[in-house]
């Protein structure tokens, strides 16, 4: 009852919460949900995954590392290397991305037959996926790593690739190496930033991870932002040639 009532809705959006109250598993669930379910897109995947790396190791302060609760499972509770904890975390996460973006492939491949025979709406035109067909069989690999890496798109992009049944191999293969990507650069990000910011300035960035966060999100989502302020840019310098 004490956690519901001290509960608000905006720590879903703190990445420091799902570590504090779930620690490994909750973070591994947000992983493979923000891209495994639909409704996942609000869900915080490279601010989270940057501060699964300030806490990827934590033996020097008394605390495990946040792969330690595996390890137990597994009777290896009594392994306290930075290395281990830091190579167990990322493939993990890794597993988890890979899934998620495989069951969000599937999913797209199960619903797309039945888009095509959709009407036109406000919202959705059957151009939309004869076009997208055409982008992931020309860009398709490209699409899939790149997605990782940006906020809300990496929710919807295997979704896609499923809808206009991009090959098969081809979506798993760019998956897999998309996601690993992905989870080496945060996870190593965080790590070693804290690492040598503790050990060069003696400040540790947990006691200011709020700020941390909104650099974070700052720097993925301005490659968006930016992309659709230059499309509607040049939309209207187009519509004004036609004119």
């Amino acid at each position: 009852m004490f956690l519901l009532d001290a509960f608000h809705w905006s720590q879903l959006f703190q990445p420091q919460w799902y570590i504090t109250h779930g620690g490994l598993w909750l973070l591994l669930f947000v992983v493979f949900a923000e891209t495994g379910l639909f409704v996942g897109f609000f869900l915080p995947g490279d601010s989270l995954l940057f501060v699964g790396g300030i806490y990827a190791h934590q033996f020097d302060n008394g605390e495990p590392g946040l792969a330690h609760q595996f390890l137990k499972l597994l009777q290896m509770g009594g392994i306290q290397n930075e290395w281990v904890d830091l190579l167990v975390l990322i493939g993990l996460i890794s597993a988890c991305g890979i899934l998620g973006n495989t069951v969000g492939y599937w999913t797209g491949r199960k619903v797309g037959p039945a888009m095509y025979h959709w009407k036109d709406r406000l919202l959705f035109k059957k151009r939309y996926l004869h076009q997208a067909h055409d982008f992931y069989e020309k860009h398709g690999g490209g699409a899939i790593i790149v997605a990782r890496f940006l906020p809300f798109i990496r929710t919807f992009a295997p979704i896609v690739a499923g809808i206009v049944k991009m090959d098969r191999a081809k979506f798993h293969f760019f998956n897999i190496i998309g996601c690993v990507a992905w989870v080496f650069t945060m996870v190593l990000a965080g790590y070693f930033l804290q690492k040598w910011i503790l050990q060069q300035f003696g400040f540790d960035l947990k006691d200011h991870l709020e700020i941390i966060v909104l650099g974070i999100v700052l720097v993925t989502t301005a490659p968006v932002i930016i992309k659709i302020i230059q499309n509607n840019r040049k939309k209207k310098h187009e519509a004004k040639k036609t004119e």
